[in-house]
């Protein structure tokens, strides 16, 4: 397993941006794939965005195609995710999560194949 930090979030107006970073220790974690999940309150946890362990396939909720971007450095052990055009829907706890398999070409998206999980960060955009 990877341990993973999450930082980033905050207060923003509807339409600001921010940037969540996910700052990883461990070995295997160049080896696997990472994905960003969110949480509001009384709603199931729900996948944002993922990336497989080269950077070279992503995928992304429907909801936030277009305005949210995914993307690692792996000579940093970090993985970011850049939130443009935020809206108020976009308000929950964000928690990124590495891969329990690792060098899988398509990043999974069920919250079941991942099985390092960080302690999340908030954001919260105002209407």
């Amino acid at each position: 397993q990877v341990q993973l930090v999450e930082s980033g979030g905050g207060l923003v107006q509807a339409g600001g941006s921010l940037r969540l970073s996910c700052a990883a220790s461990g070995r295997t974690f160049n080896s696997k794939a990472v994905a960003w999940f969110r949480q509001a309150p009384g709603k199931e946890r729900e996948f944002v965005a993922a990336i497989n362990w080269s950077g070279g396939i992503t995928y992304y909720a429907d909801s936030v195609k277009g305005r949210f971007t995914i993307s690692r450095d792996n000579a940093k052990n970090a993985v970011y995710l850049q939130m443009n055009t935020l809206k108020p829907e976009d308000t929950a706890v964000y928690y990124c999560a590495a891969d329990q398999t690792s060098l899988r070409m398509l990043p999974p998206r069920v919250t079941s194949e991942f099985d390092s999980w960080g302690q999340g960060t908030q954001v919260t955009v105002s209407s």
